[in-house]
């Protein structure tokens, strides 16, 4: 289930509220300029292909406006998951928007928006777009598993830039 937990700096370990209706959740998000949608299910096939998971979702992904999409699956047979999940659990910066849509699986993206942290938990068919700038994290489990269309602004992509803060080590985790 998707939610947001709402959290204050100070009381990393109690939420001051948990959202789990889909309009409390998007319209709070929307409120910090951090856009959160639910697409229609497309049909595809178990093992499809990249291509084909990306022209499933074209409409949408070309309303967006995006200049580059890639396909990212982490699943818990993956060779290299913990330093993935290392990498992203680190509060960091992007000169880009973060634009992910869940195909299948869930992750866990805490964002740090003055003296709170919204932790946004999506799963398939959710799409999360946290604005360039804004500080967050991302966690995708001790036993990640999940598939994402990831977009980018530029053909480039962004690289994220450690804030650093050590704010994160505190807070839920996606196992939590």
């Amino acid at each position: 289930m998707s939610y947001v937990a709402v959290y204050h700096i100070t009381t990393p370990d109690t939420p001051n509220k948990l959202l789990t209706h889909f309009d409390d959740i998007q319209s709070t998000l929307a409120e910090r300029g951090v856009r959160f949608e639910r697409w229609q299910p497309s049909p595809l096939e178990k093992g499809a292909s990249e291509a084909q998971m990306m022209a499933a979702y074209q409409s949408q992904i070309d309303a967006l406006g995006y200049a580059r999409v890639q396909v990212v699956s982490v699943t818990g047979d993956h060779p290299q998951k913990d330093a993935l999940r290392a990498e992203r659990l680190n509060e960091h910066v992007c000169s880009e928007d973060q634009a992910r849509f869940f195909i299948a699986g869930q992750g866990l993206f805490s964002l740090h928006i003055g003296d709170y942290v919204y932790g946004v938990r999506c799963e398939k068919h959710d799409l999360l777009i946290v604005p360039a700038g804004m500080q967050h994290w991302f966690d995708i489990g001790e036993n990640p598993h999940f598939v994402a269309l990831h977009m980018f602004n530029t053909t480039e992509g962004s690289v994220p830039t450690l804030t650093g803060n050590d704010l994160a080590r505190d807070f839920a985790k996606l196992d939590d």
